[in-house]
């Protein structure tokens, strides 16, 4: 007998957040693979475009949306662009995210700090309202992910992560407390975090890094986007009457 299964999601509209390049283009990718209508949203929206050209004649559409998740008015847009030309949707992804090297102390970046906290938290807050505010109104039994990190459960003891960290344990929370909001409403929408290990993607890797830092970081295993991709399809394929609330995602030999 067949457990899981993605059958249920056929022809339906995902939006993914922050699907330039990453985990974000892996979750698009699959999604569009397994035959949904999957909108990716990016500031950087020629990057999403280029991969919907890769990804034609494949079973779904990836529809690229040009949006900053730090916005609020970018995402009500985004999500009325989905709804007037694609329809309403029934899987969000809160796959956005930024990271700022700054610290909590003499050199403390106020607009770093708000940055992070504008993409990482509230950008997720308001995108969830947004989906559930679709979901509730058309009877949509759908899922919200959250994109989380092992570093939003223990913080490392490397610095110039701390407001990443911080924003990530604010995911945890918010998984929760939309959890027990859903099922207060008699909601039968999931809500899964799913968090990652270290992964090979430009968030932690890119430019702005400190080269001793990046050099440290090359000795430690990661995981590629695609592994992260594979551990949404599978809490999408699990039955309606299951949800996987917290999924972790780690690296062989990780050492934290």
């Amino acid at each position: 007998m067949v457990v899981v299964s993605l059958d249920r999601w056929v022809g339906k509209v995902a939006i993914v957040t922050g699907a330039s390049g990453g985990i974000g283009a892996a979750i698009a990718q699959q999604l569009v693979e397994e035959g949904l209508q999957v909108v990716g949203l990016a500031r950087r929206v020629e990057r999403v475009e280029e991969l919907a050209k890769k990804l034609q004649g494949k079973k779904g559409k990836l529809h690229g949306v040009k949006a900053d998740i730090s916005k609020e008015e970018d995402i009500i847009n985004a999500f009325k662009w989905t709804s007037d030309n694609l329809g309403p949707v029934h899987i969000l992804v809160n796959n956005a995210g930024v990271s700022e090297k700054t610290n909590l102390t003499t050199e403390g970046d106020t607009e770093k700090w708000r940055k992070v906290f504008d993409t990482n938290v509230m950008g997720l807050c308001i995108a969830t309202r947004e989906a559930v505010k679709i979901m509730k109104a058309k009877n949509i039994d759908g899922h919200i992910i959250h994109i989380n990190s092992t570093l939003g459960h223990a913080v490392p003891p490397f610095p110039g992560l701390n407001l990443y960290s911080a924003s990530k344990y604010a995911v945890t929370a918010l998984t929760d407390t939309l959890r027990h909001e859903l099922r207060h409403l008699e909601l039968k929408i999931k809500t899964t975090s799913v968090s990652p290990g270290r992964v090979a993607t430009e968030l932690l890797n890119g430019k702005g890094r400190d080269p001793k830092a990046l050099e440290m970081l090359k000795k430690f295993p990661s995981l590629q986007p695609e592994n992260i991709a594979n551990g949404v399809l599978y809490v999408l394929s699990t039955p309606p009457d299951v949800q996987i609330h917290e999924l972790t995602i780690q690296p062989m030999g990780e050492a934290f």
